[in-house]
């Protein structure tokens, strides 16, 4: 056991709260230690037993030694300071902003992030000793709280659903799951996988939602190292927020070392994989997820897609309108179908496609922007779409929302190079996935020599 500071000689705690700050501890347990341990507390001449101080030096001195005897405090302490870490630990992932400059790697990010995020734990971290094996030992066999367990449960119903409304469902039942049992990996896991999907299924910025992701999973992780489920989200963020392709592809694998069977680590190192270009593998694990949980239709969409990439298009294309006619409301399906049509060259079903995404994300940037394409088709087809579009691009590219990539590839497409390779290079400032994937292609700028450099700094990201 630790006090949660070095003590200053001499300084004087005025209060039952500080004194219990000062060891990490409730107030009732420094009370206890009054009474049955001989703790030196102080009282104000005239004011009772409430008006207590002491000194740090003498509490310091006090504990010297006195670690093993207080051993059989921590138990029933440890619950009371977890609960309110927890609390405090989801209120800093949930109300944090996070509007950081995402060009910085995984490593600074975590260096800033999670000592805020973890600020709230600090009470919990140092009223175990702080012994990080020790801490990680104990979780290894943590035994859930039933009613958090309840919670957590609830949480994934609703993040089953991926709908935006489901998803901010399933953040508040984790949340109320951390709180009562802040020592379970389980609903910080799930936490990072709402935010994790909240910039695909909802309209929440990539900037905000991968950051929030990161430091849910790395809680998650450093609660239970043996958490598949864990290693998996933080896999998913750290490859589509950090692009540290090695680091993540090492991540999904001890998700799966750890349970062969777990279907969502199958389902996600499929969609890493593919992003990869490593489209057999990708199939592979899929089909590995799919015959785990065949009813999964979140997983037959991205089954969809990769059949497309694969070559397989027919099948591909085949599959995602099968599953736009029996689940409309699957936003993914619009997405892909979006992106096919776009391909085949059938503008007015990708522009169909994108608007039905839109209104299923309630993503009002997204419904200009589809009015925006839809307007400047039926007046100029190709050219026009692209001339309406960006002033409406571009005004929320310059308020730091939208897409950049997107920007750039519409300033391509109509000849201004200068000011597409400006706006990729903010889309690889910012992290922007379309970036990492490279999609939609831009073979316009691929002998531009700052486009080629973009593209050596993703692969040198991807490397780590």
């Amino acid at each position: 056991m630790a006090a949660n500071r070095d003590p200053l000689p001499g300084r004087r705690l005025d209060s039952w709260k500080e004194i219990a700050a000062f060891f990490g501890r409730a107030e009732r347990t420094v009370k206890r230690w009054e009474t049955e341990r001989g703790l030196p507390v102080h009282r104000v001449p005239g004011s009772g037993r409430s008006s207590v101080f002491a000194y740090s030096d003498e509490l310091a001195g006090w504990l010297k030694g006195r670690s093993q005897e207080l051993e059989a405090d921590e138990t029933g302490s440890r619950e009371t300071a977890e609960r309110a870490s927890g609390a405090r630990t989801a209120a800093a992932i949930e109300a944090t902003p996070w509007r950081i400059k995402p060009s910085i790697s995984r490593a600074r990010v975590a260096a800033w992030l999670v000592p805020l995020v973890l600020a709230g734990g600090l009470v919990l971290f140092f009223s175990v000793g702080h012994r990080p094996s020790r801490f990680k030992a104990l979780a290894s066999r943590h035994a859930p709280n039933p009613e958090a367990q309840d919670l957590y449960l609830k949480g994934r119903y609703y993040w089953e659903r991926r709908t935006p409304e489901d998803l901010n469902k399933a953040i508040d039942y984790f949340t109320q799951a951390i709180v009562k049992d802040p020592s379970d990996a389980q609903p910080y896991a799930g936490l990072a996988d709402c935010y994790n999907l909240l910039r695909e299924f909802g309209a929440m910025a990539p900037t905000e939602a991968y950051p929030r992701a990161l430091a849910a999973a790395q809680r998650a992780v450093e609660l239970d190292d043996t958490s598949a489920e864990a290693h998996n989200s933080l896999a998913f963020a750290t490859f589509w927020w950090s692009w540290q392709a090695a680091t993540a592809e090492r991540e999904f694998k001890r998700a799966l070392a750890l349970d062969p069977n777990f279907v969502r680590a199958h389902h996600w190192y499929a969609t890493y994989l593919l992003a990869r270009h490593r489209h057999q593998e990708a199939l592979d694990q899929i089909e590995l997820a799919r015959r785990l949980d065949p009813s999964s239709t979140a997983m037959l969409a991205d089954k969809g897609l990769l059949l497309w990439r694969a070559g397989r298009q027919s099948e591909g294309l085949a599959l995602l309108q099968q599953m736009e006619a029996t689940q409309p409301s699957l936003s993914s399906t619009h997405a892909y179908l979006g992106l096919i049509y776009w391909e085949r060259e059938d503008y007015a079903k990708a522009l169909m496609e994108w608007r039905h995404l839109a209104e299923l994300r309630h993503d009002e940037a997204g419904l200009a922007i589809a009015d925006a394409r839809e307007k400047g088709f039926a007046a100029k087809g190709l050219k026009g779409l692209w001339a309406s579009e960006l002033p409406v691009q571009k005004e929320m590219v310059d308020r730091g929302s939208g897409s950049a990539y997107e920007l750039g590839v519409t300033c391509a497409a109509l000849g201004k190079r200068q000011k597409a390779l400006k706006y990729l290079q903010l889309a690889f400032d910012r992290r922007e996935a379309n970036m990492l994937t490279g999609e939609p292609a831009l073979p316009s700028l691929r002998d531009e020599p700052e486009y080629r450099k973009l593209q050596v700094q993703v692969q040198e990201l991807l490397a780590e």
